[in-house]
């Protein structure tokens, strides 16, 4: 390559951080928190997908010579495509078929999925996080899950710090008044084991004694043949219920303990196939929410990632 008048090589003048390679490796440094921030926004492992890919291209069409900070400026980026995108997933939502329920992942290679904090990745967080709007789902992501500074979040979502702290103070209400503080993963996973042998055996009274008064259960088939395609609320409803479905649902059903978003859960299979992901929410009052991942499009990717 020739050589420039000053006689610095045109090779080197142009590897000044703006070249793709360059791109690449600062885009794959922040990947994990991009992604951490997508999911938790979106509750969708594909979405997230589709997010970073576009925020990719965009981090290639950009001046990345005038860029001081890339991890901050892909951040701004992912969260704001993200913000967008929830928007527009919500309308989608209106015609799912049945409860939705978020997409679950394997945490197990990353506990706390690219966050400095490991919160906002539960299934049933995600659930509640649904409720919010869009932005202050944001500022809540950003503020609990990676410890932003209340002014880094207000520039991210073009606000001022002021309404950024109330955008977060509101959420955490929210989600404190829907949610009661969960148990340890011990305490979860023994009560769950013990769920499952009431369940399993279709014991109406054991079941009752190991669910929350106002507890529900959620079946997310996505219009699936055999889910309930309305939540069933309420000890006695969801005890009649799952002694209802018991026949027809575990026999000849196999399970296996796995981690799903950071919590124990239980993978259901017959003859081989997974119908089933069970996510608990626990409380010291018992079970609060029962999480039924039927729907294949969600338990397939989930399926591969732990066996992988």
């Amino acid at each position: 390559m020739r050589d420039r008048d000053d006689g610095e090589p045109l090779e080197r003048a142009m590897d000044d951080g703006n070249s793709l390679e360059h791109a690449m490796k600062d885009f794959l440094a922040a990947r994990p928190q991009l992604f951490g921030i997508a999911y938790r926004m979106l509750g969708s492992v594909a979405d997230a997908e589709d997010i970073l890919q576009e925020t990719w291209l965009r981090w290639q069409r950009t001046d990345r010579s005038a860029v001081r900070e890339p991890a901050a400026f892909l951040t701004t980026v992912t969260t704001r495509l993200a913000v967008n995108s929830t928007r527009s997933a919500r309308r989608l939502r209106e015609t799912y078929v049945g409860p939705w329920l978020p997409e679950p992942v394997d945490t197990r290679a990353d506990p706390q999925l690219g966050a400095e904090r490991a919160e906002a990745v539960d299934l049933a967080v995600l659930l509640l996080l649904e409720r919010l709007n869009p932005v202050e789902r944001a500022a809540y992501v950003l503020r609990e899950a990676f410890d932003y500074p209340y002014g880094r979040i207000a520039g991210i979502l073009e606000t001022s710090e002021p309404n950024t702290r109330q955008l977060v103070s509101r959420a955490r209400k929210h989600l404190k008044a829907a949610r009661r503080e969960p148990v340890s993963d011990d305490a979860h996973r023994r009560l769950l084991e013990t769920f499952l042998e009431a369940a399993r055996g279709g014991t109406l009274t054991a079941l009752e004694d190991l669910l929350a008064e106002d507890v529900v259960s959620y079946a997310d088939g996505g219009g699936m043949r055999g889910a309930s395609r309305v939540p069933v609320a309420g000890r006695e409803r969801v005890a009649r219920y799952l002694v209802a479905f018991a026949p027809r649902f575990w026999p000849r059903s196999q399970v296996r303990w796995v981690e799903a978003n950071g919590r124990p859960a239980v993978l259901v299979r017959r003859e081989g196939h997974p119908v089933a992901l069970l996510c608990a929410d626990v409380s010291d009052r018992g079970i609060e929410r029962l999480m039924w991942v039927m729907n294949p499009a969600k338990l397939a990717p989930y399926v591969s990632a732990v066996a992988g």
